[in-house]
């Protein structure tokens, strides 16, 4: 995230302030989150109004100590630019004292030099798939900076600046802003279907086994009172469990090198108001299918209503993407990076089939699309993974072993 809405303030000027105390709620791009205070104190100023956007590293209020008074010209300032201008010495003691640098002033790097960036450039980089070397830093000694960053152009945002002819929207059409959550999953969709060379492979399984099984288990779980499986439980669980069988799917792009996982942390999309978030049930090969069903339905309905917090939708290693309650048969799904695999289930559907003596006969088909980064997964790989994702759901009781 860049920036953040602030929802509600808990604390008003001239309230004391204790240790962990809620001062504000920050609606970032995915949850609203608390704010909690890490002094004590007074509460002297607060410098962004409820509903107002703020950047990171800007200020959001004045909290005072005892004994202590607002520093002169105290304002909203940008916390993130003061830090920048700091000198190299100050940065670096093992620095001489001369090795102050005007802020400010852009410096190349020459060439074989390390590059000199802050650590919210380079995140802003990875983001913007910017190639630090092509940028002039603004911050001491050339270090590159936030603001430096700004202005640069990457093959996403040419692309996204290219002019599109608008088509008149005539009476009764309406401009919708984006909001943070849409800006996001406009810029990470764009950079994953431009930068990773997707590759998709599609099949059918047959889901006649799944849905007797899961009928007697909830006819069984009615009588005990106890909450019922859904079919995406068993595709859930059967996506983590074909993972450990073949777990070059459970992997990342790492430029000179692939990055296997140990643990399967599986990311779930689920649809909310403003677009999608994908939270993540982790080491989810550990869990049974009755731990990963409680853990989906809590963390969807969390997620809803943006209770979640940073760590439970940020680490997933694979993705799923189920539209089958919105009757969709299938789909190619775009991968949510930096992951190498994304699957895309649709509807179990009733058709008729041919079974294994000829006949044909009323069946249930579900339809299962793969899109995989090609850099980590070939298609032999993922031919394997879905063959075995196909033999549990059409054994899916080898899956309560």
């Amino acid at each position: 995230m860049t920036e953040g809405t602030v929802v509600k303030w808990h604390k008003s000027i001239g309230d004391t302030v204790n240790v962990g105390d809620v001062l504000a709620e920050i609606e970032t791009d995915k949850a609203v989150m608390e704010l909690e205070a890490f002094d004590a104190g007074k509460l002297e100023q607060i410098y962004v109004g409820e509903g107002a956007k703020v950047r990171i590293g800007e200020k959001l209020a004045l909290l005072l100590a005892s004994g202590e008074s607002s520093p002169q010209n105290d304002g909203p300032a940008n916390q993130v630019e003061k830090i920048e201008s700091i000198t190299v010495a100050d940065r670096n003691p093992t620095l001489p004292s001369q090795a102050k640098i005007e802020p400010g002033k852009t410096v190349i790097p020459a060439p074989g030099e390390r590059i000199k960036a802050s650590p919210l450039a380079r995140k802003i980089a990875g983001a913007k798939g910017v190639d630090l070397n092509t940028v002039q830093g603004s911050g001491p000694r050339g270090r590159i900076i936030a603001r430096d960053l700004e202005a640069t152009v990457t093959p996403s945002t040419a692309l996204a600046s290219v002019a599109v002819p608008i088509v008149p929207g005539g009476q009764g059409a309406r401009r919708i802003p984006l909001s943070g959550m849409r800006k996001v999953i406009a810029e990470r969709l764009l950079a994953s279907k431009t930068k990773i060379p997707h590759f998709y492979l599609n099949l059918e399984v047959d889901a006649g086994e799944l849905m007797h099984l899961r009928a007697q288990l909830n006819e069984h779980l009615e009588k005990t009172a106890s909450g019922k499986f859904t079919i995406n439980d068993f595709i859930l669980k059967a996506v983590v469990a074909a993972a450990t069988k073949v777990p070059r799917v459970n992997a990342s792009f790492s430029g000179d090198a692939i990055i296997e996982y140990a643990d399967v942390h599986l990311a779930v999309a689920v649809a909310i108001e403003d677009g999608l978030v994908t939270p993540v049930i982790r080491q989810a090969q550990k869990k049974s299918l009755r731990e990963i069903s409680e853990a989906v339905k809590d963390l969807a309905t969390r997620s809803r209503t943006k209770k979640l917090k940073p760590e439970e939708y940020q680490g997933g290693t694979l993705t799923v993407s189920n539209l089958g309650s919105y009757g969709i048969d299938s789909f190619s799904a775009v991968i949510n990076p930096p992951q190498a695999m994304i699957l895309a289930i649709g509807a179990i559907v009733k058709k008729p089939v041919v079974n294994a003596q000829d006949q044909i006969v009323a069946g249930h088909r579900l339809a299962v699309g793969l899109s995989a980064d090609h850099r980590v997964v070939d298609g032999a790989i993922g031919a394997q993974y879905l063959a075995e994702f196909r033999r549990l759901l059409e054994n899916p009781i080898w899956m309560l072993i």
